[in-house]
């Protein structure tokens, strides 16, 4: 018998745009919330699966950058991108209540609010790409131009 995976606030938001996806459950490790380890656990390429980070730009406030799980953010061309002179990580403790999400849990679907949301041009080179269905222990497997779509998204060069 299959589990049943419930439903998370991004699959409803998904299936009220009549997006494609498919709910990926894997198993969580609280000491390696990586997408590196994401990846090993869903036996995929560590390419197509990416990390949802909340950054905070000193002109523009709060934005989303999307890039692939093995990659860091480049806080230079992160800040240009999105129309700032510098821009740093958000602390986690204020993840939850900006967001909605914990770490590793982190979706760029459905935040309490929509920030301006960046994701890494690699993605389009893809079928589907991974993305945290809004809790640690599940993926959404999407088509990119699906997720840029409802996360009304611009491709950037994000990492370093």
């Amino acid at each position: 018998m299959k589990e049943k995976i419930n439903k998370t606030n991004v699959a409803r938001l998904l299936d009220k745009a009549k997006i494609a996806y498919q709910l990926v459950p894997y198993e969580v490790d609280e000491n390696d919330l990586s997408a590196t380890h994401v990846a090993e656990q869903l036996g995929e390429d560590i390419a197509q699966v990416f990390k949802t980070l909340i950054l905070h730009g000193d002109k523009s406030g709060y934005f989303v950058c999307v890039i692939p799980g093995a990659d860091e953010v480049d806080l230079k061309k992160a800040a240009k991108v999105s129309g700032n002179k510098k821009c740093e990580m958000i602390p986690v403790k204020e993840l939850l209540p900006l967001t909605g999400y914990i770490r590793g849990g982190c979706s760029p679907i459905g935040m309490k609010k929509h920030f301006p949301t960046y994701i890494h041009p690699t993605a389009s080179g893809f079928d589907k790409i991974y993305v945290s269905a809004g809790q640690r222990g599940l993926q959404i497997q999407i088509a990119p131009a699906d997720l840029i779509k409802v996360a009304q998204a611009i491709e950037a060069d994000l990492i370093a």
